[in-house]
């Protein structure tokens, strides 16, 4: 049996939460170590948030140059080269991922490439990469395991060996038509831009609406922009069998309110949800408790049922986004030195990045309902902005929902171009409790989107529908 190497630091995982940990640690003296079986940084810089925002602008810039007579510039015929799509992707992704090594190197953190399994309480033996194996144990141990895409227990699936976007990511071709089984944030976003590179793209979806936890407005405006981009959509159709295999030629069978349809296509991409890495590491061993949907169990403090044992990031449960993970490690690193921060009643944006993008933070009305939230509205089109006009860009809306008893802002949703930055502003303003009426009074600059917020604020917000 190898010597156990004691560290007072051990982070399995060098996932957001994980690597800031790390560094931090390290940097204050503390022996850290982080197992890591291949993602150095973990799926953002290397497979997800990063690579598919980088793709997704890509297929932005193929958009306009579609556009390019509307702005008065003749540039000729375009094709897309998906070599060269990947090659900017791939360039990003080398210096992230050297931008994280050197991170390490500097900070003193010593990363171990290998495959991590508990064999004890804070102990692992780690199958190192390179051949032969170590035993490591902490002082203090952080789970920072991720999650994976998750394929459907649907007859014929996993056999066609579908795409997730990991996979779709690194194409170096173009599809000729690509099947997006799921319309959530990661099937909208790719799908969109698949279909801008020139793919022909059906997304199926077995709930009623695309973004099933968006308000039924947000989704019918998704849903108009995919047909206005010539994206077929089937809604509410449940998969039945899936036939052939992807990247040669695929049939999915469907079941739906129009009886049974069958979808031919040469490509498939699944993105229905994800699933936490947390099997087959020897959890049990370490006292790690997990939940019934397979997440570690933990406290508000993110705390474990291990003594000396957290978990952050997906795999704890959190919300999953890069910004949320990066909480989790604050939250962590100021309990770990005497605070009491907690994951409770935090305020979590997000952003899904269609063209135009999708902005949120805070209830919605589908939320506010469930709820029995009473709240008011503030409402208006994209198109009422003059920013929009320089641009060209008015698809989309803005509102606003406010409590019905006081002036609390409850919750801000945008659809519409460049609104992520405009969120923050509303972001700011929720978690400083100003009240609606104090961002009337202010005055932003023109013509810039935040300026929407000058007219948007400017009625009085209307009494919703009932509970």
């Amino acid at each position: 049996m190898s010597p156990v190497d004691n560290y007072d630091i051990l982070i399995i995982g060098s996932g957001e939460a994980g690597k800031w940990l790390a560094w931090t640690t390290a940097e204050e003296g503390r022996r850290t170590a982080v197992v890591e079986r291949k993602l150095i940084g973990g799926s953002c810089p290397n497979i997800a948030c990063m690579p598919s925002k980088n793709v997704i602008h890509s297929a932005k810039v193929r958009s306009f140059i579609s556009r390019a007579a509307e702005f008065g510039v003749d540039i000729g015929s375009a094709t897309t080269q998906m070599s060269g799509v990947q090659a900017r992707k791939r360039a990003m992704v080398e210096r992230e991922r050297q931008a994280h090594l050197n991170r390490f190197k500097a900070t003193g953190v010593e990363l171990i490439m290998g495959d991590a399994r508990f064999i004890e309480e804070r102990t692992v033996h780690v199958d190192l990469v390179d051949g032969g194996n170590r035993q490591l144990r902490g002082d203090q141990v952080f789970l920072d395991l991720g999650t994976h895409a998750t394929i459907p227990d649907v007859p014929g699936l996993a056999g066609a060996h579908p795409m997730t976007h990991v996979e779709l990511l690194d194409l170096e071709r173009l599809p000729e038509h690509l099947i997006v089984i799921g319309g959530g944030y990661v099937g909208l976003e790719l799908a969109q831009a698949m279909r801008r590179f020139g793919s022909q793209v059906t997304v199926i979806e077995q709930g009623k609406q695309l973004a099933p936890r968006e308000d039924p407005d947000v989704s019918a405006a998704l849903l108009g922009l995919f047909r206005d981009e010539g994206i077929d959509v089937l809604l509410q159709a449940g998969l039945q069998r899936v036939e052939g295999e992807s990247g040669v030629a695929v049939r999915v069978a469907t079941h739906g309110l129009d009886g049974e349809r069958a979808v031919e296509g040469s490509d498939m991409l699944v993105g229905v949800g994800r699933t936490p890495n947390t099997m087959g590491i020897g959890l049990e061993d370490a006292g790690v408790k997990i939940t019934d949907s397979g997440y570690i169990a933990v406290d508000e403090h993110l705390v474990t049922t291990a003594p000396n044992v957290w978990a952050m990031g997906d795999c704890a449960g959190s919300p999953q986004f890069t910004h949320v993970a990066f909480d989790d490690f604050r939250v962590v690193y100021d309990n770990l030195h005497g605070g009491s921060n907690s994951t409770a009643g935090r305020l979590v944006p997000f952003c899904v990045f269609t063209d135009p993008e999708l902005a949120r933070v805070g209830l919605n009305e589908t939320e506010a309902r469930l709820r029995r939230i009473e709240y008011r509205l503030l409402i208006m089109p994209m198109a009422a902005v003059l920013r929009t006009e320089t641009i060209a860009e008015p698809r989309g809306f803005m509102k606003m929902l406010v409590a019905s008893d006081s002036d609390e802002i409850l919750g801000f949703m945008a659809f519409g171009a460049e609104v992520s930055e405009l969120m923050a502003a509303i972001q700011t303003a929720m978690i400083a409790g100003l009240p609606y009426t104090a961002l009337r009074r202010a005055i932003f600059a023109h013509p810039t989107m935040a300026e929407g917020l000058t007219f948007l604020l400017r009625g009085a917000p209307v009494a919703a529908s009932p509970l």
